[in-house]
């Protein structure tokens, strides 16, 4: 897999990276966790050149990085650019991050201080590459909560900080305290808002950016053709896009997917994913999956070469009936 640097002087990562949430939390969480299979595809991951790996403490809680810290024992942790976050945290041990009952942001530096380290307990390591703020606290000056954030790269804990799902002027006053490494927001053929100015800031800048959910949590893939189909304690049943009528009209968005797939000899998951790459030389989107053959199919969107029709026909996709949340 070809590479790109995670931002200006950031070290290199492939070109597309792994989210690794789903593993342990939203998605159908009624059927067994297949924890050696997730750690394989961990494996997998890295293997293929996918070496940026994104976890989170809120992920569970705590369990997904207790996962992805089993994944990058005996010798893997070297292999990868491991990232997590801190900034959320889960009303009650059940919690997903967009399940609803997460709790609340926590941005208070004394909990940045303590969350690092026992994120790094879970991770079996003495730093991370990446330390995501994972959302901004509106009761806590943004400058205090990346301060804390900037002490912990200063104490060898964290390589670069990050931030996630801010605005431009939020980007501005974190880069006045210590440089922003990188911005994670969504970004997919059906949620195009930090094209708007996010992601040209970035550009401008030479920040990293990381797309979660470039599949449209999975929607774009063509897995979902009513809502009956999604199980019964996946998250995504709670969100407006995937309701009966919504769902229904977004279809229109995958067979269109679909065709440009078709001429293209490629999946449609590699398709939405290829779009999101042509966005710029530093955007890195993280797809999520624990299954082996959709993080082969998620690889593959480095090979997809489209013509000018194609592009033109992908950025003319309508917007999406229903909000994100």
């Amino acid at each position: 897999m070809r590479t790109t640097a995670l931002g200006i002087g950031g070290p290199e990562v492939g070109v597309i990276g792994l989210g690794c949430m789903g593993m342990t939390a939203a998605y159908d969480t009624s059927a067994p966790r297949d924890d050696e299979q997730s750690i394989a595809v961990v494996h997998q991951a890295i293997e293929a050149g996918m070496t940026l790996i994104d976890t989170a403490d809120v992920y569970g809680p705590f369990t997904n990085e207790e996962l992805v810290g089993r994944a990058l024992a005996d010798g893997w942790r070297e292999r990868a650019v491991l990232a997590t976050k801190v900034g959320l945290v889960a009303a009650d041990p059940n919690a997903t991050e967009a399940s609803g009952p997460i709790g609340a942001n926590n941005g208070r530096p004394e909990h940045v201080r303590e969350s690092i380290d026992a994120s790094l307990r879970r991770l079996g390591t003495d730093h991370v590459d990446l330390y995501q703020l994972h959302r901004v606290d509106p009761e806590v000056p943004i400058e205090e909560t990346w301060g804390a954030m900037a002490e912990v790269v200063a104490s060898g804990k964290a390589l670069r900080i990050g931030l996630s799902e801010v605005d431009v002027e939020q980007i501005k006053r974190a880069e006045a305290v210590h440089p922003v490494a990188s911005v994670q927001s969504e970004l997919s053929l059906w949620t195009r808002d930090p094209l708007a100015d996010v992601l040209p800031y970035c550009q401008e800048r030479g920040i990293a950016f990381l797309p979660f959910s470039p599949l449209g949590r999975g929607f774009l893939t063509g897995r979902f053709a009513s809502f009956d189909e999604l199980p019964q304690d996946d998250f995504r049943r709670e969100l407006p896009r995937f309701q009966q009528e919504a769902l229904r009209a977004n279809l229109e968005l995958v067979d269109r997917v679909r065709a440009v797939a078709e001429r293209a000899g490629a999946t449609p998951a590699q398709v939405a994913l290829a779009w999101v790459l042509a966005q710029g030389e530093h955007v890195v989107p993280i797809p999520g999956t624990k299954t082996p053959k959709y993080l082969a199919d998620n690889a593959g969107a480095t090979d997809v070469v489209f013509t000018a029709t194609d592009l033109a026909e992908l950025d003319a996709l309508p917007a999406p009936v229903g909000g994100r949340y």
